[in-house]
């Protein structure tokens, strides 16, 4: 295996504990500010989705990027000869 595929490797698994532990924190957030609005304006509007909802783009995005969906694949030696093998088809 190449160096550049283990770094690959190695960046996407700490993306992945990075997604993990932006949901932690995320669930922590969403619970404390329920609680406030909770003891504060429980008749009021539910204001806290806003802040749930703010920081649910940023876990998408951030989902989105540690399981390869924006991560770009670094290119390989086998992806190299597939393309070269289809481009001879080609003619």
């Amino acid at each position: 295996m190449s160096d550049d595929v283990r770094q690959y490797a190695k960046k996407q698994l700490k993306k992945k504990q990075d997604f993990r532990q932006y949901m932690g924190v995320y669930a922590l957030v969403s619970a404390l500010v329920t609680v406030i609005w909770f003891f504060t304006t429980p008749e009021g509007p539910f204001w806290p989705f806003w802040v749930m909802f703010g920081m649910g783009i940023a876990a998408v995005a951030t989902w989105m990027d540690a399981y390869g969906i924006l991560a770009k694949k670094p290119i390989t030696e086998a992806d190299i000869d597939a393309e070269v093998e289809r481009l001879k088809r080609k003619g």
